[in-house]
């Protein structure tokens, strides 16, 4: 029959139409901004830098390795490097950016400078309403206004974020394990040179016995030497 398809998909529109008074499921828009969807794990928008602990700078996961600031397709990243160093999340003394701007009002949200970082210090942020009435003061982001805690992190990506915490924590117990081996295989290595030096040490000369008699004597020990004659 002619017409039929078109039926039918009138009837789903009618449908919905009337169960959207009773189903909230059903129900395509929200009153913004009282209301808010919730979005989704993989959603992002614009990057923030991860800190650990209570200090959002002394904290922070970034090293300055600048190999975001370099694969950044918008060169929107800018990194000063430090001068000094501080301890990683392993203790290995860093380096960390004097300066770490990102302009969003040329970032284009590709998230190739969370693929490219081997610190997990950057990741994408959901936070979408950063509209400013002035662009250049308000859209470039320095690192304070980036810095967000790794509890923030949870909150926004929890699956990820437990994900990355676990590789950090493997890396950390490895790097602890090869410092033990290393610790006890020195701690070996000097009482073993300890050991040899002493052995070296209580070992004196063999002294030759009393009496032994000079050479080509021909008296026994504890006797007297007989006389020469001369002829």
């Amino acid at each position: 029959m002619i017409g039929t398809g078109i039926l039918k998909g009138m009837a789903v529109t009618l449908r919905n139409f009337a169960g959207s008074y009773f189903e909230k499921e059903r129900l395509t828009t929200v009153q913004y901004p009282e209301e808010r969807s919730p979005l989704p794990e993989n959603y992002r928008n614009f990057p923030f830098l991860v800190y650990d602990g209570n200090d959002s700078q002394a904290g922070l996961r970034c090293v300055a390795c600048q190999i975001c600031e370099k694969e950044c397709p918008p060169q929107c990243i800018y990194i000063i490097k430090s001068k000094d160093k501080k301890p990683d999340y392993v203790g290995r003394p860093q380096f960390y950016p004097a300066v770490f701007d990102i302009d969003i009002s040329v970032c284009m949200s590709c998230q190739i400078c969370v693929e490219v970082c081997p610190f997990e210090a950057i990741k994408m942020d959901k936070q979408f309403e950063l509209s400013q009435r002035e662009r250049f003061d308000h859209l470039l982001l320095g690192k304070e206004r980036l810095s967000q805690s790794n509890e923030y992190y949870h909150k926004i990506h929890p699956i990820e974020a437990a994900a990355v915490d676990k590789n950090l924590a493997e890396a950390a117990a490895a790097a602890e394990a090869k410092k033990k081996l290393a610790a006890d295989a020195a701690a070996k290595a000097a009482a073993a040179k300890a050991a040899s030096a002493g052995d070296a040490a209580g070992v004196s000369p063999a002294k030759p016995p009393t009496g032994t008699p000079a050479p080509g004597s021909t008296s026994a020990p504890g006797q007297k030497p007989p006389e020469t004659t001369n002829s």
